[in-house]
């Protein structure tokens, strides 16, 4: 089963659910987290381990200046400014290339080949007996978030229960962590910001057709606006963690809940039967 967990903005405990969730299931089962928010990666400060990078290349064109004709034919054709056809040279932007691959297709004279250019990296790591933790890591100043968290997810193939941590909003990485989920968990906050981020992202699992449920993270008891969406979209509410000065202390410095905190392990025990319930899939 692959399990993503989401949120519409930044900072509503995404990673947190996330690495509770995975360290409860590590106790009795094999279970790979993976880290897809690959622009600021943080679920290794859960799971200090020793890792081992792959790097990840993206596709991007060279040309063969005693075959190419200056012709214009691949800076007409790339619409994301990669190629610049100057009276005397071709100018490649890498930086801003999306790796499609047209311009050596409409090249007539072949003069335009791929070679690959490192844009990030996968770090895989084993901080717990049962469990893998693999991070995809984006270069500082690259654009190319999907095609990382194409290659970390790539790594985690096979294996039977998996964890996507996404990176937070709506956006194409998101997406991307999305594809081929079994069921997403949308974790907000009940503030009108939490809300309405909340709207955009659960209009997301609905559009491409996973099942969702909502955490309910730092809640002062005043969620009825939140309970009230939830209702209306046919949201289950699989957890609510209350706004604990004690769970804050945990949480920063770096702590797990689940195990410096009774009693949340089998609260976080209880959110995995929620959510194979909406995920409908059997392990």
């Amino acid at each position: 089963m692959k399990i993503t967990i989401a949120s519409g903005k930044g900072g509503t405990g995404k990673s947190t659910v996330a690495a509770n969730l995975a360290y409860t299931l590590a106790r009795s089962c094999e279970v790979v987290l993976v880290d897809c928010d690959v622009e600021e990666p943080d679920l290794h400060l859960f799971f200090p381990a020793s890792a081992v990078d792959v790097p990840v290349t993206t596709p991007v064109p060279e040309i063969d200046p005693a075959r190419c004709t200056l012709c214009g034919e691949c800076g007409k054709f790339c619409h994301f400014g990669a190629l610049s056809v100057l009276k005397d040279r071709v100018l490649i932007f890498p930086e801003l290339c999306h790796s499609c691959g047209g311009c050596v297709l409409v090249c007539p004279q072949g003069a335009v080949r791929e070679v690959p250019r490192t844009v990030g990296r996968v770090a895989c790591s084993r901080p717990l007996p049962a469990l893998t933790l693999i991070s995809g890591v984006l270069n500082e100043g690259e654009v190319q978030a999907p095609t990382v968290i194409k290659a970390a997810k790539m790594l985690a193939e096979g294996h039977p229960l998996t964890l996507y941590d996404a990176s937070p909003g709506i956006a194409c990485p998101v997406i991307e962590t999305l594809e081929g989920s079994d069921v997403c968990v949308l974790v907000t906050e009940s503030t009108p910001f939490g809300l309405h981020d909340l709207r955009l992202a659960a209009e997301v699992a609905e559009r491409v057709g996973i099942p969702a449920g909502v955490v309910i993270n730092r809640s002062d008891g005043q969620d009825e606006a939140t309970l009230g969406f939830c209702r209306e979209r046919g949201l289950p509410i699989l957890m609510t963690i209350p706004f604990s000065r004690e769970i804050a202390a945990v949480q920063n410095r770096g702590g797990l809940i689940c195990r410096d905190l009774p009693g949340w392990e089998e609260r976080f025990t209880g959110l995995f039967s929620e959510i194979v319930k909406i995920a409908g899939v059997s392990l």
